[in-house]
Order: structure tokens, then C-alpha cells, then sequence
């Protein structure tokens, strides 16, 4: 990676298009400095010209200090008459214009062009809706963002698929779908950044957690029932689940069926078991007792030493191991996390652990690029972990979408991070008929998430204007323990607001 001085004239009042530059920057250069004042060291200077006439028409200049020029051009009518309607149309004719100033400069193509957002599938969908036959949303994609046809090919296959999966997929915003966040672990991995809390010594914690996760459950189960709203998904995330006992986990389905509404009609039910090192036979026995059979274990990796470097405490034996006991168990529809680009891992080791996969063959696959997270230890000591560069991370990509068309798994849901290694996305793949109704849920956002328990995120979309409100209950076990009343009253209150 380059380290670049980029010098930005023409923009007005550059606050407004200075962080959507800075990401696109980024996406091309791991150091760069924009300035948007002249500077007399700056070895690229890019000129914009913005005219706001009839039709909106920005043009661009890249100026390198070897003499070398590229230029670009955007012409577009007027999408409102509205003032911040306009400036964000302005915004992304910028956007675009710099995108392919740097594409040029670069001579590297951003697959995804302009759309850095986490949902790239959801805007599919909203042009689908619009009524835009196939065709006319392909080229807005194509012509509007830059997105190239193979990412715009996967996003329709996807949209393909998640409506085999759940054909009412438009119907269901008078449903809700259920998060429940258990937010403890064995030990905390070093990319992580989700509500997790060593659970060894923490028993007065956990008990107390799930005293206040039983109340928002009861709470929350009592209001769904008094207004006659179904349930589509419930999915037990984290942390991880199964770190609680065999007897906590028996308890806490029990209380699942007695307090929401009509449990044996919700369409699945997930239980992350990501980490083998919390699954018994005890644990998986509990799971049937309930009719759950979906679960993910999560081996990440199938390289010791990369486990060992990330803070993963079990052994690849193990993930094996609990994988085969899940399925003496009865346990017929299992997940499984890989993550491209974990630190010293490149080509080989990846060909490994989809060898080692091959062997296994899980009902469904998500393949993760790794995202460099704003909290994690990962990023907090980057010289630490270094990890593969843009071309072998494309490649490894690449062999993992081989690979799951060969074995035939479909892709199904499709989401993207910030910082994310070679400006990938992460795939989840699924053998015809296994996919997740929740990770296709909370990706389109189709409906209300609400979110129970620690660090639980709940998502209101309102029915009819598809609106989204957004609202967290406390990341910390301590914070939740003391006010889990609150957040689930502010809930309730919200949640009466939309049905």
C-alpha cells in the first residue's frame, strides 16, 4: 500500500462530502491524507466542478505531479425539487466522479463502486419493489453506483433465493423476529467486538442476567400476545449461547414456550453454539428437547496456530469433534464461520480448511472476510497481526466461491463492514432448502427485529413506511442487570407506537 497527499479543490462546504471521500480514499489506499486546502506537497490534486442547472452535470480532474491526467464526467436530471434531496444527489455524483478519478488513477476496479453500506442486496430489492423490471435496476446499479455485473449477478441471485426461501418475504412487517443476546463466552476473540464477557468466576452475573433476560422475555412475550403479532424467527446470538449450563439453557426454552406467543408456529429457531469449547451432549440433548436443530459451530479457521493467535481456545480436534457429537445428537442443520484473511493465513492455509470442510459438509457455510473492528484487540495492535494482502484476499474469495458452487451450495445472504479486507462482503452459502429465515430477515429488513437480553440491538421497522428506529439495551452484563426494566418498558412503549 501507497502512502498518498491528495489535495481536493471545488467542493463547497467541504464538511458535507469530506468522511464519504475519506471511506472511498480508503478503499483504494491504506495511508492517504486528503487536504481540502492547497497545498504545495501534495502529489495528486483532484478538481471537481459542480453545476446545479436544468440537469445536475459534475465534472472531475486527477492531476498527478508526473503530469499524468484523468478525467470524468456525470450528467444526470434532477431526482426532486426538494433541497436535501438535491444535496444528496449532489453528494453522489461526487462520490462517483472520485470513485472513477481513482479507479483510473489506481487502474484497480472497486467491485462494489460507490456503495459502501452494509446491505448492498437491500437496495436490489427497494428498485425491485419500485416496480423496475430486472433490467432497468441492473443498469441503475451498473450506471449509477459503478457496481460491476458479478457483484450485481450475485445480488440477483441472492434476491433469487431468499424469495424461494421466504416467497412472502414482503408480507411479513406485521410479524416480528426474536435476537436474544447471551453475552458471555469462554474467552474473548482478538477481532471481536460483540458483547462478550469471560463467563468462568461470573455466576452472580450470569444468574442475574438471566433473571432480567426472564422478565424482558415475559414482558415483551405478554405484549405480542395481547395484540395477536406472530413470531417468524427466533435466534439466540452473543457471545455465545451455550456457555450457560445445560440446566440454565433447559430453563430458559422452557420459559421461551410458556411466555411467547404460539412457539411451535415460528418458522425457526437458532442457537449460536459458534465456540465447541461449550458443547456437551447434555447441552445438545437440551436443544432437542425443545425441537431446536439449528445451530452454528464455528471453526473459523482449521490452522492451530491461527486459533491460538486470534484467542480461540479449543483445538481443530474439537471443532471435529463437536461437530460429529451435534450430529449423533440429531442436530440436521448446522452452520459453520469460516473467516478469509485471519492474521498469517493466505491461499494455502484457506485450501486447507475448506478441505478440511469438504469432509464435514454443514448444511450451511458463511464465509466472513475479516473486518478490521474499530474495538477489537485486531486493531488496537494491527503490527501484531498482519494479515494477507488485497490480491491473495481476492483470491481466497474467489476459491471459496468455487468451491460452494461445486458442492452445491446456494448463496442466500449477503452483507458487508466497514475496514473489511479488500472491500469484499461476507456470503452466507446454504445447501437448497437449509437457508436461515433470520439472517435473511435482519439482512433486508423487511421487518422488527427486537432485541432481548445484553447488548441486544432491536431494529422497529414501521409497517407502512418500512421507517427503521433503532434501539440498544446496555452491552454490559452490570448495566443490564440494573436496568433491564427500563429498557424493556422503552421497548414496549416503542413497539405500541408501530402496531
Amino acid at each position: 500500500m501507497i502512502s498518498l497527499r491528495i489535495h481536493i479543490c471545488g467542493l463547497e462546504p467541504v464538511d458535507r462530502f469530506q468522511r464519504s471521500l475519506e471511506v472511498i480514499t480508503g478503499l483504494f489506499f491504506e495511508e492517504a491524507t486528503l487536504s481540502f486546502m492547497a497545498t504545495e506537497e501534495a502529489e495528486v490534486r483532484v478538481t471537481m466542478d459542480i453545476q446545479q442547472g436544468d440537469r445536475l452535470v459534475v465534472s472531475g480532474t486527477l492531476q498527478h505531479e508526473h503530469g499524468r491526467t484523468y478525467e470524468a464526467y456525470y450528467a444526470r436530471s434532477w431526482k426532486t425539487e426538494e433541497e436535501k434531496g438535491r444535496m444528496k444527489q449532489v453528494k453522489h455524483a461526487v462520490s462517483y466522479i472520485y470513485l472513477s478519478l481513482m479507479q483510473q488513477y489506481t487502474d484497480f476496479v472497486q467491485q462494489w463502486g460507490i456503495l459502501t453500506g452494509v446491505r448492498p442486496v437491500k437496495l436490489l430489492h427497494q428498485k425491485l419493489r419500485s416496480g423496475l423490471t430486472r433490467e432497468e435496476a441492473h443498469r441503475e446499479l451498473r450506471e449509477d453506483y459503478l457496481v460491476t455485473d458479478e457483484k450485481i449477478q450475485l445480488m440477483q441471485q441472492i434476491v433469487d433465493r431468499q424469495f424461494t426461501v421466504v416467497p412472502d418475504l414482503y408480507d411479513l412487517s406485521n410479524e416480528v423476529s426474536i435476537y436474544i443476546g447471551i453475552p458471555f463466552c469462554p474467552t474473548k476473540c482478538a477481532y471481536c467486538t460483540f458483547p462478550a464477557y469471560a463467563i468462568q468466576g461470573k455466576q452472580g452475573s450470569v444468574d442475574s442476567f438471566l433473571f432480567g433476560l426472564h422478565y424482558e422475555m415475559e414482558q415483551i412475550g405478554k405484549f405480542l400476545k395481547e395484540r395477536n403479532i406472530p413470531i417468524t424467527t427466533i435466534y439466540y446470538g452473543g457471545g455465545t449461547p451455550t456457555s450457560i449450563t445445560a440446566e440454565e439453557m433447559d430453563a430458559l426454552y422452557a420459559h421461551m414456550y410458556r411466555v411467547f406467543p404460539n412457539v411451535e408456529r415460528v418458522r425457526e429457531i437458532t442457537v449460536e453454539a459458534g465456540r465447541p469449547d461449550t458443547i456437551t451432549s447434555e447441552k445438545l440433548a437440551v436443544l432437542k428437547k425443545w425441537n431446536i436443530d439449528r445451530i452454528s459451530i464455528n471453526p473459523q479457521s482449521y490452522i492451530q496456530e491461527t486459533l491460538r493467535a486470534i484467542g480461540r481456545h479449543h483445538t481443530v480436534e474439537e471443532t471435529i469433534e463437536k461437530f460429529h457429537l451435534a450430529r449423533e445428537a440429531g442436530m440436521n442443520n448446522i452452520n459453520m464461520d469460516l473467516i478469509i484473511g485471519l492474521p498469517g493465513e493466505g491461499v494455502k492455509q484457506f485450501d486447507f480448511t475448506l478441505a478440511q470442510t469438504e469432509k464435514l459438509m454443514p448444511e450451511s457455510l458463511t464465509v466472513h472476510t475479516l473486518s478490521f473492528k474499530r474495538a477489537s484487540e485486531m486493531t488496537k495492535n494491527k503490527e501484531k497481526y498482519k494479515v494477507a494482502d488485497r490480491d491473495e484476499i481476492n483470491e481466497m474469495m474467489k476459491r471459496a466461491e468455487r468451491w460452494t458452487k461445486e458442492k452445491g451450495y446456494v448463496p442466500y445472504y449477503l452483507y458487508r463492514q466497514k475496514n473489511i479486507l479488500g472491500n469484499l462482503e461476507n456470503v452466507g452459502y446454504a445447501l437448497p432448502g437449509q437457508e436461515s429465515i433470520y439472517n435473511i430477515m435482519i439482512m433486508e429488513e423487511q421487518q422488527s427485529i427486537i432485541g432481548l437480553g445484553c447488548g441486544a440491538s432491536s431494529k422497529f421497522v414501521h409497517p407502512k413506511t418500512k421507517a427503521i428506529t433503532h434501539f440498544a439495551n446496555p452491552k454490559e452484563p452490570k448495566a443490564y442487570n440494573e436496568n433491564y426494566e427500563h429498557y424493556t418498558n422503552e421497548k414496549l412503549k416503542m413497539m405500541a407506537q408501530l402496531f
